[in-house]
């Protein structure tokens, strides 16, 4: 694709003569075209806007719930009216989101995600396989450390 934007952003002087009996090259419409599909998929549809916004707030909320749950043995407090651990589990929801949606991509397609508006899709689904890892990690270490999880309900071991 990088090559056909190469030749679909050369200035129409630069471009070399087309033979009309041959049909050779492409159309003007076809051109714009095809312009017209290189500038739309730079910018982002609103899925993979809403996947890097969201990956963008949900790693580190993670992050953040990871530190929490390996020096007090339990996940974030639920919060006032309960938001910080809805946020918190709005959080794994959302990188695990990404995190099979990139899987679904490789397998059909055999590459990952778009890099996205800016980039940040690709940031953050790099961002989001580092997450998983570290809960991996982490919920391992707690399991061996206290012989078990935390429960998500308030009335369980930590927010009783």
């Amino acid at each position: 694709m990088a090559a056909v934007q190469a030749i679909l952003w050369l200035p129409a002087a630069a471009a070399p003569p087309r033979r009309r009996s041959t049909g050779g090259g492409a159309s003007p419409r076809l051109r714009r075209v095809l312009i017209c599909q290189a500038k739309s998929s730079e910018s982002g549809s609103a899925s993979e806007v809403a996947a890097a916004v969201g990956g963008l707030v949900a790693n580190p909320v993670i992050g953040y719930s990871l530190y929490t749950l390996k020096t007090t043995g339990c996940g974030l407090p639920p919060g006032p009216g309960g938001l910080l651990g809805a946020l918190e589990g709005v959080s794994y929801l959302v990188v695990a989101a990404i995190v099979g949606w990139s899987a679904y991509t490789k397998a059909r397609t055999g590459t990952g995600l778009p890099n996205g508006p800016l980039g940040l899709l690709g940031a953050v689904e790099g961002l989001s396989y580092l997450t998983v890892l570290a809960i991996a990690v982490v919920f391992g270490l707690q399991f061996l450390d206290r012989g078990y999880l935390p429960g998500p309900l308030p009335g369980e071991q930590c927010f009783g």
